[in-house]
């Protein structure tokens, strides 16, 4: 995937058309990000680049809980390659 802002937005748009909340925020985040699964709220590090931002959305969205009936078309097949990627690469 390139790092471009286009690619952001779709990676952003999968969470958001999913209930939850995309907030970007100072804070201490180990991994770049952070989960407050009850409140459907993710925070993600303000000073993250775009580069950053899709990398660390990319590790986050296979650990929330998305339901694919709330998704647009073209969110629901990149939430699906997403998948499907990480799951091939946990066979090797």
């Amino acid at each position: 995937m390139k790092y471009t802002q286009t690619n952001l937005d779709k990676l952003e748009a999968i969470p958001e058309q999913a209930g939850y909340v995309l907030r970007y925020e100072r804070g201490t985040f180990q991994s770049g990000y952070c989960i407050l699964e009850q409140k459907k709220v993710v925070v993600l590090n303000k000073f993250l680049q775009t580069e950053g931002r899709i990398n660390t959305l990319l590790d986050l969205i296979p650990q929330l809980t998305i339901d694919t009936t709330l998704l647009h078309a073209e969110a629901e097949k990149l939430y699906r390659e997403i998948i499907a990627k990480l799951e091939i690469e946990g066979q090797h």
